[in-house]
């Protein structure tokens, strides 16, 4: 009897330590799995009619935005507004710059992002009147960026970074704000390796 009570302990003894080392190897998983990129891409691009290069199905801030995430593992969250789905080229601009001049903050779907877990932040966007879309600055009302590092960049037919970085400053004061980088829309298709050059040197 004694015996039968030594093994049955002994057997209880070694499933409790199975049991242990399973929930030490879970906790550790759920570690991992909560582990986030520390970088993200916050962009707006806008697909139909553009400038020279006619009706596209991806804009060209979304392709580069594209190339920096499989450069870097950063995540992506993308403005999204159906605003301008549609309209012609020429229709765009108009509207844009009656935009700009009221300073109007155009809504954006879903909810903003969760920014908490990341240290630095790309924000691209093409360039509408001399700086981002008005659709941008809804968002960056409803975001924090204080402390991180802010890395500005634009895709444009002429403009390069206009007046995107300085008001990306005015914006977000506590943040790191980098010189920025621009690159002409209708050479991203074929400009990874330009993008890839840039992320190298930052």
């Amino acid at each position: 009897m004694k015996l039968k009570n030594i093994f049955v302990a002994a057997l209880a003894l070694l499933m409790a330590s199975g049991c242990n080392a399973q929930n030490k190897q879970e906790v550790k998983q759920s570690k991992d799995n909560t582990t986030m990129s520390k970088s993200i891409v916050i962009f707006f691009s806008h697909a139909g009619d553009n400038y020279s290069v006619g009706n596209i199905e991806v804009g060209n801030t979304k392709i580069v935005a594209d190339y920096i995430s499989e450069l870097t593992g950063a995540d992506q969250y993308e403005i999204i507004t159906h605003k301008y789905d549609g309209m012609d080229y020429m229709s765009l601009i108009d509207l844009a710059k009656k935009e700009a001049a009221a300073g109007e903050l155009p809504s954006y779907e879903g909810q903003a992002p969760d920014l908490s877990q990341y240290d630095t932040v790309f924000i691209g966007g093409p360039v509408w009147w001399g700086t981002y879309p008005q659709v941008m600055f809804t968002l960056f009302k409803d975001i924090n960026l204080d402390g991180k590092t802010v890395i500005p960049f634009t895709t444009h037919e002429g403009s390069g970074l206009a007046n995107c970085v300085s008001d990306i400053k005015k914006a977000f004061p506590k943040a790191t704000v980098t010189a920025g980088w621009s690159i002409y829309g209708h050479e991203v298709r074929t400009g990874k390796a330009k993008v890839e050059k840039w992320i190298k040197s930052l």
